[in-house]
């Protein structure tokens, strides 16, 4: 249960709640299996990289890359779980934030106290932002780790052709990883917004997983072009502009307005919903 206190009359009281509901998700058995999964991700793709490559005479496209420099292999397990396993990852915490509370009876406690449903709203969020940057956190240090021991450190080829040191590398792998973080903040106020609607956390999972899958439909429809731009997963895969020598900053910026707008629509829909909650209901 989340603990919540009087933030106005108590000094440091929301700090404290802030950091109680991040330990909460941290936490959780569930979410801890769901950065396991993640871990697992890169050790797999690059064990089966390392595996495939030892029986070819080097292999073409990511897989050279990866062979020729543990760098590529983060930036592999990125572009490879940008599309399903973070946004499954992400749409099974977000759902349950709210449902859960919900389920539990401990949302009409929080409602009841005499305490700012802006503010608990915004606990919930942190706690999400702050579980989605351990997971990219994660891929991002065992990717690396792996990728080292699997392939070795060295030089690392962009995609433009050019060679950059290891270090430059890393610096461009973090670049996207933090890319990556601020993608998904979308996904957090659709799950956030979702989670408010009903009581069973499992119904709010699948109605945020559904989101990203719809958008990606809706990609492939060349009539929509003129809508597609707009949607939630048009620049996921932007993150390999990171992999040229001059990434692009026009597409960059783009694909985070577009993320800022879907926290701005969804989660304002979250807001309402939580501020007109009856507690008498």
């Amino acid at each position: 249960m989340s603990q919540v206190e009087n933030f106005d009359a108590v000094p440091g009281a929301l700090w404290r709640a802030i950091g109680s509901e991040i330990g909460l998700v941290l936490r959780r058995r569930r979410n801890q299996v769901l950065l396991a999964g993640l871990a697992a991700l890169p050790i797999v793709i690059g064990l089966a990289v390392k595996l495939v490559s030892s029986h070819t005479d080097g292999g073409v496209g990511l897989i050279t890359k990866i062979t020729n420099s543990g760098l590529f292999l983060a930036a592999v397990v990125f572009v490879v779980s940008m599309p399903l396993f973070l946004p499954l990852v992400i749409s099974v915490v977000a759902g349950d934030a709210l449902a859960a509370e919900t389920q539990l009876g401990t949302t009409r406690y929080a409602m009841i106290l005499p305490v700012s449903r802006t503010k608990w709203l915004g606990m919930k969020a942190v706690g999400l932002v702050v579980f989605v940057i351990a997971g990219v956190a994660t891929v991002l240090v065992v990717s690396l780790v792996v990728g080292f021991a699997l392939f070795g450190v060295s030089d690392m080829t962009l995609l433009s052709g050019d060679t950059i040191g290891p270090w430059a590398g890393v610096g461009r792998i973090a670049l996207m990883s933090v890319y990556v973080v601020a993608s998904e903040m979308g996904m957090v106020a659709v799950g956030l917004f979702i989670s408010s609607l009903t009581d069973v956390p499992i119904v709010a999972m699948a109605g945020t997983a559904i989101v990203p899958a719809v958008c990606t439909v809706l990609l492939a429809v060349p009539q929509l072009q003129a809508i597609q731009p707009g949607l939630l997963t048009y620049h996921w895969l932007d993150l390999t502009t990171f992999l040229f020598a001059q990434p692009d900053v026009a597409l960059i910026r783009q694909g985070l307005l577009v993320q800022l707008a879907w926290v701005a629509v969804f989660g304002s829909l979250a807001w309402a919903r939580v501020a007109s909650t009856d507690v008498k209901a």
